[in-house]
Formats: C-alpha cells, sequence, structure tokens
C-alpha cells in the first residue's frame, strides 16, 4: 500500500511550483528553438511519448504504478487527450511565430475562461468580484492581440495567426480545466498524468502525413530534453500540491513570465513591447483577483462545513 504523504510544508510547496515552472518555460524555449525545423505535430510526439518513462518511472516509486494504469471511464482520457493535444499543437505553432514572453501573458488568461466556462457548463454562479476580473482580464488579451489582429505595429510573418493559435490553446485548456474537475471525482491523478501524455503521443501520430522530417542531431537532443522536462515538470508540480493548497500556489504561476522573459531575451534576442506588457499586467491582475476570489469562496465553505459538522471543533 501505498503511503500517504501529503503534509503542509509551504516552502517546499512553492519551490516545487517554482521549479515546475522554470521548466515548462524551458520545454517552451526547447520547442520554439526547433521550430523552423521540426513540425508542431512531431515536437507533440516528442513532447508526450519522452514524458511516458518518466511517469511511469515516478509512479513506480510512489508505488502508485497500479493506480496510473487502471481507469474506470477511459472516454475520459480520451476526450480530455483531444483537447490537451490540440492545445499543445496549437501552442508550439504559435511559438514558432511569436516572441516567448507573448505566448506565455496570453495564456494566462486561462482562468478567465474557466470562470465563464464554470457558468456556462457547470452553472457555477459568478458574482461582481470574478465578473469584474474576467472583463479586466479581456481587456489585457485585447490589448495584446490588438496590434497581431489589427495590422498595425512592428509585426513578424504569420503573427496574427501565432496569436489566434495562442487564444485557441488558452481556450482549449479552459475546457480542459473544466473536464478534469469531472474526471477527480472518479480517476486517480496518476491515471490522469499517465494517460494523457499516452493519448497524446498516439493521437500526434495523425499528423504524420502533413511533413513529419529527420530532424537533426540537435534538434532531435532538443525535443527529447523537451519531453523529460516535460515529465519531470508534471512531477514536480503534482508533488508541489501535496505540500501545499491550491490557494497557496496558484499565484506563483505568474513568475512564468519571469521566467520567459529573461529566457527570451538570452536565448532569442526578445524583447516585451510596453503594449504587451501593458496588457499582460491586466491579464494577470484579472487572474490574481480570481485567485484571491476563490481562495475566499474556499475559506467560507470551510467555515459552513465546520459549523454543519457536529464533529468539528
Amino acid at each position: 500500500m501505498a503511503q500517504n504523504l501529503t503534509s503542509h510544508r509551504p516552502g517546499l510547496a512553492v519551490s516545487l511550483k517554482l521549479a515546475a515552472i522554470f521548466l515548462f518555460v524551458v520545454l517552451g524555449a526547447l520547442v520554439k528553438a526547433t521550430a523552423d525545423e521540426v513540425p508542431p505535430g512531431q515536437a507533440v510526439f516528442f513532447r508526450a511519448a519522452f514524458a511516458i518513462p518518466v511517469i511511469l518511472v515516478w509512479l513506480a516509486l510512489r508505488g502508485q504504478l497500479r493506480q496510473g494504469l487502471i481507469t474506470t471511464r477511459p472516454g475520459y482520457h480520451v476526450i480530455r487527450g483531444i483537447m490537451g493535444t490540440t492545445a499543445m499543437g496549437l501552442t508550439f505553432t504559435g511559438l514558432g511565430l511569436l516572441p516567448l514572453p507573448e505566448v506565455t501573458a496570453i495564456g494566462f488568461a486561462t482562468p478567465l475562461f474557466t470562470v465563464i466556462l464554470a457558468a456556462l457548463l457547470l452553472g457555477e454562479r459568478i458574482r461582481l468580484i470574478r465578473v469584474s476580473a474576467v472583463l479586466i482580464g479581456l481587456v489585457g488579451v485585447t490589448i495584446m492581440l490588438w496590434p497581431r489582429l489589427s495590422g498595425t505595429g512592428d509585426l513578424q510573418d504569420g503573427a496574427a495567426m501565432g496569436a489566434l493559435f495562442i487564444l485557441g490553446a488558452t481556450v482549449l485548456r479552459s475546457f480542459v480545466q473544466i473536464h478534469v474537475r469531472r474526471m477527480v471525482e472518479t480517476e486517480h491523478t496518476a491515471a490522469i498524468v499517465f494517460y494523457f501524455s499516452l493519448t497524446a503521443a498516439g493521437l500526434s501520430l495523425v499528423t504524420v502525413p502533413f511533413g513529419w522530417v529527420m530532424p537533426s542531431a540537435q534538434a532531435l537532443g532538443l525535443l527529447v530534453c523537451a519531453g523529460i522536462l516535460g515529465g519531470l515538470g508534471q512531477i514536480l508540480i503534482t508533488s508541489a500540491y501535496r505540500f501545499g493548497g491550491a490557494s497557496l500556489l496558484a499565484p506563483y504561476e505568474y513568475a512564468s513570465m519571469i521566467f520567459a522573459v529573461v529566457i527570451g531575451y538570452v536565448w532569442f534576442g526578445e524583447t516585451p513591447t510596453l503594449v504587451m506588457l501593458a496588457g499582460a499586467g491586466l491579464v494577470i491582475a484579472g487572474g490574481g483577483l480570481v485567485i484571491w476570489r476563490e481562495r475566499q469562496l474556499g475559506m467560507e465553505r470551510a467555515k459552513t462545513r465546520a459549523v454543519s459538522d457536529p464533529k468539528a471543533g
């Protein structure tokens, strides 16, 4: 029987979350570095396939290999795999067309779209604070996308399509988050992690007829590293939530912007524009307000349970 190692260690939780975020940003940079040579579908295959051995070893060491291989709802994993793989493919396509910090900043809109979808699909009630947060964030997204979609500013070839690809990936990731909320009711976290990598690797093979290539040794090495880092990042972020709650860790997601700006400048010579930074600031403000409100609601629900539970206190 696997030992329950869950405990409240906020310092360790934050360190693990930041390490995971850093690895995911580096992963994006590795994929971006190969974008001129390797098509996005092939990059998705390497990202997913080379994460699988890392995840399997992790599950075995934790004594959770059985949970990671057994599922009661395989159809849920297929749906999650289709949405997640498509989002990954769109993101990898966008990475070849846009600066790394801009891709990261647009991705911050995911919790905003998740709030909207939760209201539409799950019937969750959203009131003034979260409505205001979503509006602030959407204004920020509009500011970031406007130079790309309006035909103004210093545009790169394909930048408008790149912005749309990343926006589409962001919306799809919101659908994934809503879907995973349902999955965790019956599926073990280990199974969700493992089967996503497995289905993503399989689904990416659909893109073989669209021009897979024999990558150079350098590109091959970068893509293999991307897959390994993806597996390690997933392990670190999963472990982080064993030692700290979501409300503690959620704000640290925005550290990825710092990592993306530094890596984008050092590796690719990319300098974020003031317009992009202004839009990103509003998206972060909106997302931060959503996180704060979710934390307040969680505290209120905990108090309600404590009052209604005769064994509490």
